[in-house]
């Protein structure tokens, strides 16, 4: 059985295909075609990502028996392009926070739990509640937009300076250096009760089209004159206040549950989700890690699979590494192409002992190895790595390649196994969904990932899931005392993930990046 699940259509689009109880492909329109599609796209077919799902799945558009779609849907002839394309195909249509819900509770390792989905305004809804037992969710409350945490978040977004509905995630990284002076403020705002928030309009106006469309007595308490810049050293605390006071509705609307599912936009939070785990313990929370929109194509095959085919197995997240891979002779004729030189390296054993005298000579290094990640998290098959142990290893990444704001840290890669010997973090930490902390012995170590006291982004990896980037950190260890690698997403130019050998060579050879393995291939400047 082969069910194919479109997510986010307008904006965000993938698409994931279920083959037979298990997920094999899933992968966004974005890093394909090499362009963003958030909020604005124009509701196409995602052509590509459905072509290159079902080459993974190993199926044409004949063997697919379902395809489930997750509202908004364009008011168009998009069903009929459907149909066209899926002739045999039953068509499923799934609301869109119930994907969501799908895409967190089904993985999850839980046989009850609450779910909470929360985004800014999907399909007009912008949260809910669920309660899930074996195969069935319920949902129990919803909240509508303009009651939106997703909303207000973007909208503090805006006033500090940053893009709505892309740079969130810079917001929540600012948080880490602030104080709490201003959750009130935001806490008075949302107007909380156990039904959920009940924005105040009073502290916004219509009348502005910036600044997130805060009004006057909103800077009024601020201490500022309506419509002013936010100073430097008010941003830290204002983007601390928007962060605690959206951590304290979540964790009051999921109430006294024992386990706890969340999806949404705000899932990719991963201090929410740091709050939550604090709140319920690491092991009773699970966060869909690719919690946007994207993430609901994976809800819509999952839907579809307990729902319409009324199947009882549970279908496991064990990786996110669900997109294409590349042969060698792909990648040989990509850099042939470019007139690159290279070295290919015979053996795994020597990619590793290769990358590894990189790594201890402070060299950055872009390691592009198996399938692309689904998601906007690299967790090692699509990263740029520097060792922990290069004092400069802060500035060279943030500065120097990535070119951006010093206070966005980047994680620290741990074999699974080893992880507790320097950081306490829980099981989310697999695919970057969350933060730990440094033992107090190895602050000073890890001193250029910390965000704030003893807060870092740490992701544990699993020997079975990515061996390969295992036995570089194994062997960084021997080497240097230190199995942990400093690693970052492998991409520029505000693009999504590299996917191709060619796209890795325009962001190497555009970049301060020193050397790069792609697969057993080797490159240096």
């Amino acid at each position: 059985m082969i069910i194919l699940g479109i997510g986010g259509i307008l904006g965000d689009t993938a698409s994931a295909i279920l083959k037979d109880g298990r997920l094999v492909a899933a992968i966004e329109e974005s890093k394909l075609v090499r362009r963003r599609t958030h909020w604005g796209g124009r509701g196409d077919l995602p052509e590509h990502s459905i072509a290159a799902c079902l080459e993974l799945a190993g199926a044409t558009a004949a063997d697919v028996d379902a395809v489930a779609i997750v509202r908004p849907i364009p008011d168009s002839d998009f069903h009929l392009k459907l149909r066209a394309q899926f002739p045999h195909s039953r068509l499923l249509v799934a609301e869109h926070h119930r994907a969501h819900a799908a895409s967190a509770y089904f993985p999850s390792p839980f046989d009850d739990a609450t779910v909470l989905t929360f985004d800014r305004s999907g399909d007009f809804r912008c949260g809910s509640r669920w309660t899930a037992h074996c195969t069935e969710i319920t949902l129990d409350q919803e909240q509508y937009f303009p009651d939106s945490l997703g909303d207000l978040y973007g909208r503090a977004t805006e006033l500090l300076g940053f893009t709505s509905n892309v740079d969130e995630h810079k917001v929540q990284w600012l948080s880490a250096a602030g104080d709490d002076r201003y959750c009130d403020l935001f806490l008075e705002v949302l107007h909380l009760s156990d039904n959920g928030p009940r924005v105040d309009r009073s502290f916004f106006t219509t009348e502005r089209l910036t600044h997130g469309g805060f009004g006057a007595r909103f800077y009024e308490r601020l201490g500022l004159r309506d419509g002013a810049a936010v100073p430097d050293s008010m941003r830290p605390h204002l983007a601390a206040g928007i962060q605690r006071a959206v951590e304290t509705a979540v964790i009051r609307m999921a109430g006294n549950c024992r386990n706890l599912c969340l999806a949404g936009g705000l899932g990719l939070n991963a201090l929410l989700v740091s709050a939550l785990e604090k709140r319920f313990g690491p092991a009773n929370v699970f966060v869909q890690p690719v919690s946007g929109n994207a993430g609901t194509a994976i809800g819509a095959v999952l839907d579809a699979w307990h729902g319409a085919m009324r199947q009882e197995q549970r279908v496991a997240l064990d990786t996110l590494s669900l997109g294409p891979a590349f042969t060698a002779a792909q990648t040989k004729e990509a850099l042939e192409n470019c007139k690159l030189r290279f070295r290919y390296l015979l053996t795994e054993e020597e990619i590793i002992e290769t990358a590894v005298a990189q790594l201890s000579e402070n060299k950055i290094v872009a390691w592009m190895h198996g399938r692309m990640e689904f998601g906007s998290r690299a967790l090692g098959n699509r990263s740029i790595l520097a060792s922990p142990r290069d004092p400069y290893s802060a500035e060279n990444l943030n500065i120097f390649i990535k070119h951006r704001e010093p206070f966005r840290k980047f994680a620290a890669s741990v074999p699974a196994e080893r992880a507790a010997e320097f950081f306490e973090v829980g099981a989310n930490a697999k695919f970057l969904s969350t933060v730990g902390r440094v033992k107090p012995e190895y602050r000073e170590k890890f001193a250029a990932a910390i965000l704030a006291g003893d807060l870092v982004r740490v992701h544990t990896v699993d020997r079975a899931e990515n061996p390969l980037y295992w036995r570089l950190l194994q062997a960084a260890g021997k080497t240097t005392g230190l199995p942990v690698v400093y690693n970052t997403s492998f991409n520029l130019f505000g693009e999504p993930l590299v996917c191709t050998p060619r796209d890795a060579v325009r962001s190497f050879y555009s970049s301060g990046i020193d050397a790069m393995f792609i697969g057993h291939f080797f490159l240096q400047k």
